[in-house]
């Protein structure tokens, strides 16, 4: 009898330690992902995007971008202020919406 209880209990025990475990496991994982440094090719990928955002905006557009690419920009820009009427459109557009007046009207 002694022994069905102590057996029962270490069952028990042993079910609330594994969910603990697996708890702890799972959440000290996800610090050690944070914590660690990006691995060599994240870190390149990451490093040329910043290289080409401080040279983007030093150059105050697209980069190594000719003639060519200018000229292409120009056309299309025209050709879509032919089409879609006035305004600028290398800017996103500002939308203005009136609040609905739900008051009642008599009839």
């Amino acid at each position: 009898m002694i022994l069905h209880q102590i057996l029962r209990l270490s069952s028990v025990f042993r079910t609330a330690v594994s969910i603990h475990l697996r708890r702890n496991i799972g959440l000290s994982a996800i610090v050690f992902n944070k914590a660690k440094e990006l691995d060599p090719v994240q870190k390149l990928f990451v490093d040329k995007i910043r290289e080409y955002n401080t040279k983007s905006k030093q150059a105050g557009g697209p980069i190594d971008a000719g003639p060519e690419f200018q000229k292409d920009m120009n056309e299309s820009l025209a050709r879509l202020q032919r089409a879609y009427g006035e305004g600028d459109l290398t800017k996103f557009p500002e939308f203005k919406f009136e609040e609905p007046n739900f008051e009642e009207t008599p009839k």
